[in-house]
């Protein structure tokens, strides 16, 4: 039996909920706008309010830090119960480990934000413009230079860039080249360009 290991609930998980332990709040961020456009409602905490409640089918998916093995072991339940769930808590530790252990017993765990998205993969969603304006800002250009490059007006280069913002679930321009170099091959990088 594990460290944080949950007492099994008469309610079997959901094999499609998604289940993500996440590094920081921005990937998990990113994570609940995606699912939350796929459809799943999502709520802050993991604490179900009635034991005999089942969450199987309900498309709810519970988030947020996990700092200890009470929460931890709150995180599992939830999960058994069919509940989605995206933990922020570094996996590498031992509390993180023994939690993404334990949810690893009732299905897939994804420790990447860009794994197991509920549909296509996003990045094979974005058209060539929006790939090439975040290849270029990711290489340091501006959106102005970018848009020239590209042979686009700055509108449309911004309109781009505001879709493929969307599309990945970020809030910033920031964000979203940070998000395509993560998709990258690994290597060095650029840093991207503030703001």
């Amino acid at each position: 039996m594990s460290m944080v290991s949950a007492r099994r609930d008469n309610h079997p998980p959901d094999a499609a909920a998604p289940r993500y332990v996440l590094a920081g709040s921005t990937d998990a961020t990113t994570v609940l706008r995606r699912l939350a456009r796929a459809g799943w409602r999502t709520r802050k905490g993991f604490a179900l309010p009635e034991p005999s409640q089942a969450v199987a089918g309900a498309r709810l998916v519970l988030f947020g830090q996990v700092p200890d093995l009470d929460t931890a072991a709150l995180v599992v339940q939830a999960a058994a119960r069919g509940a989605g769930i995206v933990a922020i808590a570094d996996a590498a530790a031992e509390l993180g480990r023994a939690l993404v252990a334990d949810l690893r017993r009732l299905g897939p765990v994804h420790l990447d934000p860009r794994d197991g998205g509920d549909g296509p993969d996003v990045f094979a969603q974005l058209v060539p413009q929006q790939r090439a304006l975040l290849r270029r800002l990711a290489n340091g250009e501006t959106i102005a230079a970018a848009a020239a490059a590209e042979f686009l007006s700055l509108r449309t280069a911004n309109r781009r860039i505001a879709e493929a913002r969307e599309l990945l679930g970020v809030r910033t321009t920031r964000e979203a080249v940070l998000a395509y170099l993560r998709r990258r091959e690994p290597g060095p990088h650029p840093s991207p360009p503030p703001g």
